[in-house]
C-alpha cells in the first residue's frame, strides 16, 4: 500500500507539472481571444497596417520566387507553371526550381522549365551534389545565385493568385523595417475528408485568430514558409538561412526579430495549398514541426531573453518558440491522470478534469469559431462536429510525438528532414 500512495504522489506531482504548462500554452491562446474580443468591443484594432505603397511598372522591384522540391514528381511542373502566371514584369521575375530530387522528378521539370524559357521567362533549375542543409541548404544556395532583393518562397503545392505579388510587396516595401510578409493560406483540400477538415479549421485559426493577432499586437510571430515574401537584407542581417533546425522558417524570423527587423501579415490575397489526407503523412508533418520548434527554442531562447525587448514581448516570444511544449504536457498529462484515476479513484480528480474540460471549450471554441464564421467555412452543425474531433486528435498526436519531441530536447545531433507526402491536388492556372 505504501508502494501504490508513493507511485500515486509522484504521478499527481507529473500531472500537476503537465497541467501548469498546459496552463501556460493555453493561457497565450486565452489571450489572444481576449485581444480580438477588445478589438471587437472598442472597434478599433490594436495596429492599423501602413497603407501599401504605389508603385510603377518601373519601379518595381525584382523578385525571386524560390520553390524548393524534393521528389515531387509533376508537382513540380506544375509550380513552375503557376508561379509564370504571377502578374509581375518578366524581365523582373526571377524563378528557381530548388530541386533535391534524387527520383525522376527533374525529368518533368526540366522540360516544363525550357518550355517557359521560350516564352520569355527567366527560369533556373538549380541541382544540388547533395541535401546538406535540407530546405534551408537549398534556398540559401538559391540565394546565392540571384541579387533579387524581393524572394517569395512557395512550396512545391502552393499555387499562389496571379495578383499576389502586385499586393503582396508593395505592403512589404511600405514598412523599411519589415524583414518579411507571411500571407494567409487557403487549403484546396480543405473538405476532402475527416482529417483534412480538422487540419483545416486549426489552420484558419492558426492565421486567422495566431498569427493576425500577434501581427497586429506588434509580437514576434512566425514565417510559415511558404507564401511568404523576405526581403534579402532582412536574411542577409539574420545571418541567412540555418539548416540546424527543421523549422528553418520560425528559426530565421526570430533571428531576424533579434535583428530589430519585424513581419508583416496579409490576409488577403490568401495562397492556396494543401494539407495531408492521410493521418500517417499528418503524423509525420505535426513530428518535424514539433521537433524543429524545440530544436530553434533549444537554440534562441537565450538570445530571446538576453535582447532588450519588452518584458511583455519575451514572454510572448516565449509562448511561441514553446508553443510545441503542448504535445509533450498533454501525453503526459493524459497518461499520469489515468494512472492517478487508477490508483485514487474519479472523484479525487473531478476538479482537475472539469478545469482542463473547461479550458479546452474556451480555447477550442475561442480560437476556431470567428475564423470558421469569417471565412464562412460550413454550417453550424458541420462547425459543431469538425471541432469535437481536434480535442481527441491532438491528444492521440501528443501521445505519439511526445517521445520524438523529449528525444530531440536532449540530443544534440542532427535529424533527417522527411518531407510530407503530397497529391497532386493543387490547380494551376493556363500560362499566359
Amino acid at each position: 500500500m505504501i508502494v501504490l500512495e508513493v507511485v500515486r504522489v509522484f504521478f499527481e506531482i507529473l500531472l500537476t507539472l503537465a497541467v501548469l504548462g498546459l496552463v501556460f500554452v493555453g493561457g497565450s491562446f486565452l489571450l489572444l481571444i481576449a485581444i480580438n474580443i477588445i478589438e471587437v468591443v472598442t472597434g478599433t484594432r490594436w495596429r492599423t497596417p501602413i497603407a501599401p505603397v504605389k508603385l510603377s511598372n518601373e519601379m518595381l522591384p525584382h523578385v525571386l520566387v524560390q520553390i524548393p522540391a524534393f521528389n515531387e514528381g509533376e508537382l513540380a511542373a506544375d509550380a513552375l507553371r503557376a508561379a509564370a502566371t504571377l502578374d509581375w514584369p518578366k524581365q523582373k521575375l526571377h524563378i528557381q526550381l530548388l530541386d533535391d530530387s534524387t527520383d525522376d522528378t527533374p525529368v518533368f521539370a526540366a522540360a516544363v522549365a525550357e518550355q517557359l524559357r521560350a516564352q520569355g521567362f527567366d527560369i533556373q533549375h538549380l541541382r544540388r551534389e547533395d541535401r546538406s542543409g535540407f530546405k534551408a541548404g537549398a534556398l540559401a544556395a538559391g540565394l546565392a545565385k540571384s541579387t533579387a532583393p524581393v524572394i517569395a518562397v512557395l512550396d512545391i503545392d502552393f499555387r499562389p493568385p496571379r495578383e499576389w505579388l502586385r499586393v503582396a510587396v508593395p505592403h512589404l516595401l511600405a514598412d523599411p523595417r519589415a524583414g518579411f510578409l507571411q500571407s494567409r493560406c487557403e487549403f484546396s483540400n480543405y473538405r476532402t475528408n475527416w482529417l483534412t477538415r480538422i487540419q483545416g479549421l486549426m489552420l484558419d485559426s492558426h492565421y486567422v485568430m495566431e498569427q493576425a493577432t500577434r501581427y497586429r499586437a506588434g509580437w514576434l510571430f512566425q514565417f510559415n514558409g511558404t507564401g511568404g515574401l523576405w526581403r534579402r537584407a532582412a536574411i542577409e542581417a539574420a545571418g541567412g538561412w540555418s539548416g540546424d533546425s527543421l523549422c528553418e522558417d520560425l528559426d530565421l524570423a526570430v533571428r531576424a526579430e533579434l535583428a530589430n527587423w519585424h513581419g508583416i501579415f496579409l490576409m488577403e490575397p490568401a495562397v492556396p495549398g494543401l494539407v495531408p489526407d492521410q493521418l500517417g503523412h499528418w503524423r509525420t508533418q505535426q513530428s518535424r514541426w514539433s521537433n524543429g520548434f524545440v530544436q530553434v527554442a533549444r537554440k534562441l531562447i537565450g538570445d530571446v531573453w538576453a535582447s532588450n525587448w519588452s518584458f511583455r514581448k519575451k514572454l510572448s516570444a516565449f509562448a511561441l518558440i514553446l508553443i510545441q511544449a503542448f504535445y509533450p504536457c498533454a501525453a503526459l498529462a493524459t497518461v499520469s491522470l489515468i494512472i492517478c484515476i487508477l490508483l485514487g479513484g474519479v472523484a479525487r480528480y473531478v476538479p482537475v478534469i472539469e478545469f482542463l474540460l473547461v479550458l479546452i471549450a474556451l480555447v477550442a471554441t475561442g480560437m476556431t469559431l470567428v475564423p470558421y464564421l469569417t471565412l464562412r467555412r460550413g454550417s453550424l452543425w458541420e462547425y459543431l462536429v469538425t471541432v469535437v474531433s481536434v480535442p481527441p486528435m491532438l491528444v492521440f498526436m501528443s501521445v505519439s510525438n511526445a517521445p520524438a519531441i523529449v528525444g530531440t530536447l536532449f540530443s544534440r545531433g542532427r535529424e533527417e528532414f522527411k518531407r510530407t507526402p503530397k497529391s497532386r491536388q493543387a490547380t494551376t492556372p493556363e500560362v499566359n
